[in-house]
């Protein structure tokens, strides 16, 4: 599996509703989203409020073939909440 990374910007969302929303790869094996994949720090609100501006979450998204990896980052990267999408490597 080849493993590509994300930043999300989650203003103005609550919990995981900028994943939820996004267009997501049709070739995705697998993907992970969440504070264990980065962010831009510890949620400064309550959980049942929007997050703030300037905050971003990261995720995972998992493919077969290295390939496959590129045409994902420049899929993720045409979506306005993206920051930033890159391919990181190898994940078994």
């Amino acid at each position: 599996m080849t493993r590509v990374r994300l930043r999300i910007d989650v203003a103005g969302t609550l919990g995981t509703n900028a994943w939820d929303e996004l267009r997501h790869f049709a070739e995705i094996a697998g993907g992970r989203f969440g504070q264990d994949e980065g962010a831009g720090g510890e949620c400064a609100h309550a959980p049942d409020t929007p997050h703030l501006p300037g905050e971003w979450i990261g995720a995972v998204i998992l493919v077969e073939q290295y390939i496959v990896a590129e045409y994902a980052v420049a899929h993720y990267l045409k979506q306005p909440r993206i920051l930033d999408a890159y391919i990181d490597g190898s994940e078994s």
